[in-house]
């Protein structure tokens, strides 16, 4: 189907029905030349506004074109649809609305029904492309997940990386196939009543393959942030960043159907209008998709709250729920005993577990040790659907040395116990790919770039990790190298393995829980009423309902037998792990009760 003028876009190649006309921004160049394969350069028009156009007719075969500057550079499209050749080559004239779309009357799901599984494409499947991950949605459906979040895929340079290098962000990268095969991924989601989230990165361009500098300003040194110069959203001529931005959210979730997005450190997007571009982008995005539930993600290392405020009916007016690292650093402490690094802030303070698992953020205001300064704000008076829950994701796993699962060095005890938790707590649960049957294949970062930025890379990364305790640099595996991100991939047969077989029968059966017992509560949980106490090592937490019923929780997460006047009369307990007892709770043990009003 053809989408309404409001879904039209103003960068890339505009298709029409007897020609195409290829569009350039670039208001630093006074002349630009349209590169056609196959066909002489041709000086496109330029006008007042930067906007160099050339109109062309069809030819009934591929396209593949790019522009080339005065002093002879020569570059892709910025909004190209398609990388045949990587972010150096050519971009391709593609028609997305020539797909045929099977699940024409697919409208999402509600976000109360979220049960999330990110996945990386290169490594979650032996292809490593949409049509490998096409292969196992049947897995995700059976396995109870009602949604799927998917790594980065605009186009970045060479053969594999995580995403976050992207240079192009309309392009799917060429590695997992083609812009038709992503929407068939989609497509076959949806058939099995799966939603799609796409990770999108809005706050830097990656390090190879970025040519806007060269021809519009694309940065500003009004601003900073972790990888230099921040994206222009607010100095001369940023309206036109703006644009490029905004709509690219709106082209994934009107032209591939997305149902929604998860925005990458917002917190590093600094922009001084009136209008944020976060709140631009979000009313916009909704406004484009109004008959379909769209549901925004935030990752936001400030804790601010604020980008989760609900109107009077309980509907977020910017963003639906934010990532909660805060929920998983408390239970990795508890699992694990670690604290070195960012855990040491919640260690040796029992409280937390609490408070995150209670109010969202651990943090709402205190001064946090290990940024120096104070961190976050608020959060008791949001509902827990705001904050999405993890015990695992590409960050948590990657960003340790040699990207080992908690499965390979936490005991398996505290691992259910802590899976038991996040999985039946009123926050939206996140799992990461394999997690559900205990996969051991590390997810290691990797890349591949130019030689000069790789050997940037191997010693940035080797310095970085060096402040651990007990890091061996010599033990440290290549980023860059190809066996690295071999390495990487599920290896789905251990899925068959008989711990994995009865590991993912438990995953199986706190999803179906939730659903059954949690799901049809959250739209009735009250934040003021919420309580939690943390006392011997024994969590207790409680969410109120509009009708007086309450959902508990007792949780022993210390691995010693703990002291909690557990009050067990008047509830139907749903699910028990251990032995929880009026005045004793075993090691480890987690048990979740509804008590009606």
């Amino acid at each position: 189907m053809r989408f309404p003028v409001a879904h039209t876009f103003d960068f890339g190649p505009a298709i029409f029905d007897q020609d195409i006309e290829f569009r350039l921004w670039a208001p630093l160049q006074g002349k630009v030349l349209l590169c056609i394969e196959g066909q002489a350069p041709e000086v496109m028009k330029r006008g007042e506004d930067g906007w160099h156009r050339l109109r062309k007719p069809k030819t009934g075969k591929t396209v593949r074109y790019s522009f080339t500057m005065p002093d002879g550079l020569e570059v892709p499209d910025p909004a190209s649809r398609y990388q045949p050749r990587d972010v150096h080559g050519p971009s391709e004239v593609v028609d997305l609305s020539a797909y045929g779309w099977n699940s024409e009357e697919w409208r999402g799901r509600p976000w109360e029904e979220m049960i999330i599984y990110e996945l990386h494409v290169g490594t979650f499947s032996d292809e490593g492309n949409f049509h490998g991950a096409i292969a196992h949605l049947d897995h995700l459906r059976d396995l109870g997940v009602t949604a799927i979040q998917i790594m980065p895929v605009a186009d970045f340079p060479g053969g594999y990386n995580w995403g976050y290098d992207g240079v192009m962000p309309y392009a799917p990268d060429s590695s997992y196939g083609r812009p038709e095969d992503l929407m068939a991924l989609i497509d076959a989601a949806h058939e099995r009543g799966l939603c799609v989230f796409l990770d999108v990165v809005y706050n830097h361009f990656g390090p190879e393959g970025n040519y806007m500098p060269n021809y519009a300003p694309l940065f500003s040194a009004r601003h900073e942030n972790p990888w230099g110069q921040g994206v222009n959203y607010d100095d001369e001529q940023s309206e036109h960043i703006r644009e490029f931005i905004i709509q690219n959210a709106i082209y994934w979730i009107t032209q591939f159907r997305f149902d929604g997005l998860r925005l990458d450190a917002v917190h590093a997007i600094v922009d001084d209008n009136d209008e944020h571009l976060l709140t631009e982008l979000a009313r916009r995005v909704r406004a484009a998709a109004a008959d379909r539930h769209i549901h925004l993600i935030v990752e936001n290392e400030d804790n601010d709250s604020d980008l989760l405020i609900r109107d009077r009916q309980g509907r977020p007016e910017r963003f639906t729920a934010q990532w909660n690292d805060d929920i998983h650093h408390v239970l990795h402490i508890a699992a694990t005993g670690e604290t070195f690094g960012y855990y040491k802030a919640y260690s040796g303070d029992d409280d937390k577990i609490g408070r995150a698992l209670a109010e969202g953020f651990a943090f709402q205001g205190e001064h946090m040790p290990y940024r120096d300064e104070e961190r976050g704000k608020p959060s008791a008076h949001l509902p827990p659907t705001a904050f999405i829950s993890f015990i695992q994701n590409h960050d948590q796993i990657g960003n340790r040395a040699l990207g080992d699962r908690m499965q390979a060095y936490a005991p398996q005890a505290s691992l259910k116990a802590i899976t038991a938790i996040y999985l039946l707590a009123p926050q939206i649960p996140m799992l990461f790919m394999g997690e559900e049957w205990g996969s051991c294949d590390p997810f290691r970062y990797f890349c591949d770039f130019n030689e000069d930025l790789n050997q940037k890379v191997r010693d940035g990364r080797r310095e970085e990790l060096s402040r651990l305790p007990g890091f061996d640099g010599d033990d440290l595996p290549d980023p860059t190298a190809r066996e690295t991100f071999i390495a990487s991939k599920l290896d789905w047969s251990k899925r068959e393995d008989a711990e994995g077989r009865n590991l993912l029968s438990f995953y199986q059966t706190l999803v179906e829980l939730r659903k059954r017992y949690i799901v049809p509560l959250l739209k009735d949980i009250i934040p003021e009423t919420t309580r939690y106490d943390v006392s011997d090592g024994v969590v207790a937490a409680e969410w109120g309902m509009r009708d007086g019923a309450r959902l508990r929780l007792i949780a022993n997460l210390s691995g010693k037998t703990g002291k909690k006047e557990a009050d067990l009369a008047a509830g139907e307990t749903f699910f028990s792990l251990g032995s929880v007892d009026a005045g004793a709770v075993s090691p480890w043990a987690v048990r979740w009760s509804f008590h009606p009003a």
